[in-house]
């Protein structure tokens, strides 16, 4: 398995503070952090273009929520994780199997999410 290093990491967050903690702590982590857009947008487009291995999105931004910017990443087959203050339910409605981190949260709660990112899946029967 790849090292953390090589591993880039799309952030789509709207609050400046937010992306720039998360930020800090993906490259503490090791991972090379790649901001995306803080509107549907932005994100939509950083998510259609940017060559990254997975990505963290906040559930609601700017605009609207992040879920048609987890559907491009799911049909280019990047993996995800959510992040939010609120409530959560709507993102397992949409994206069961998908972990979501509820803020706050800590760097080692954020590595376990990306970990579970990066080890392969058993298929499901």
């Amino acid at each position: 398995m790849s090292s953390p290093a090589q591993k880039r990491v799309l952030i789509i967050e709207d609050e400046t503070a937010v992306s720039m903690l998360v930020a800090d702590m993906l490259d503490e982590l090791g991972y090379e952090v790649v901001v995306g857009g803080s509107d549907t947008k932005g994100a939509s487009d950083a998510a259609r273009t940017e060559q990254v291995d997975m990505a963290v999105l906040d559930l609601a931004i700017e605009d609207g929520s992040t879920f048609p910017v987890a559907a491009i990443l799911h049909e280019r087959g990047i993996p995800f994780i959510f992040m939010t203050g609120l409530n959560i339910s709507k993102a397992r409605e949409k994206f069961g199997g998908t972990r979501v981190l509820e803020k706050p949260f800590g760097a080692q709660a954020l590595q376990d999410a990306l970990r579970s990112l990066e080890t392969p899946q058993a298929p499901k029967r």
